[in-house]
């Protein structure tokens, strides 16, 4: 697919990977509809685009809210006309132990809540909005179109972080299951997964945590939102490319 010929949506587009990325295809002549909780953020992107070639126009979304999707996909669709492309981005961490224990003995145990809204924000709002994108899509007969998740190294596992990296495990089984799914309609689904990567989630990561981290990545040093913006640049321009996710990790493997 050529850069220019994007439409595309973007998932937590406010800040990070997904402004990064919703910028760099505006950049290229794109059209964008961004969709976040953060409105502020929205608005700071679509003014820091409007002298590129492409749109940005950004439109608040709660990814883990079905109704607000489906609403969401019919404000883009008049926004940009038709969507071909989805970046699944939207993510956020809540991170804790399954269970510790303190210094007197008492058992703490990560909450439901905390376990349940990683889930519905980082992989059933990605199904949500994969599902309603892919409808559309074939209703409106608008392939070749594509999918891009948005995955993460963790998604093997690392300590607390069970919820996150469930998230992200299951994030990659659906790119896999629905490259396989919707190839017969011309769609390609794939994923890319970052490291650790110098955006606003990380302000939740500790100094000691953050130079642990650090000290396992080979290149020794974290990567830039942009970095990821290549990784998205060569599966958007490689129609040959689906159903893999591509690490962009400096070398790590926590």
């Amino acid at each position: 697919m050529k850069l220019e010929n994007v439409r595309a949506i973007v998932t937590g587009a406010a800040s990070g990977i997904g402004r990064c990325i919703a910028l760099e295809l505006a950049r290229e002549g794109a059209k964008v509809v961004g969709g976040d909780i953060d409105l502020d953020g929205l608005k700071e992107l679509s003014a820091d685009s409007k002298e590129l070639p492409g749109e940005v126009h950004g439109l608040h979304l709660d990814v883990a809210n079905e109704s607000t999707v489906k609403d969401f996909m019919a404000q883009a669709y008049e926004k940009i006309e038709y969507v071909n492309t989805l970046v699944n981005n939207a993510g956020i961490l809540r991170d804790g132990l399954l269970v510790t224990q303190d210094n007197e003995g008492w058992l703490r145990k990560m909450p439901t809540a905390q376990w349940k809204r990683v889930i519905d924000v980082n992989l059933t709002g990605a199904f949500f909005m994969a599902r309603e994108f892919a409808a559309l899509a074939i209703e409106k007969n608008t392939s070749p179109a594509l999918i891009v998740n948005i995955s993460s190294i963790t998604r093997s596992g690392n300590p607390g972080q069970s919820n996150y990296s469930a998230s992200k495990a299951g994030l990659d089984a659906d790119t896999r299951t629905w490259a396989i799914e919707l190839a017969p309609f011309g769609f390609r689904v794939a994923g890319i997964a970052p490291g650790l990567t110098n955006t606003p989630i990380l302000s939740r990561v500790s100094e000691a945590a953050m130079t642990e981290m650090i000290g396992k990545i080979p290149l020794g040093r974290i990567g830039e939102p942009l970095e990821i913006w290549q990784a998205m640049r060569f599966i958007i321009e490689c129609d040959y490319f689906t159903g893999s996710v591509i690490d962009v990790d400096g070398g790590a493997k926590f």
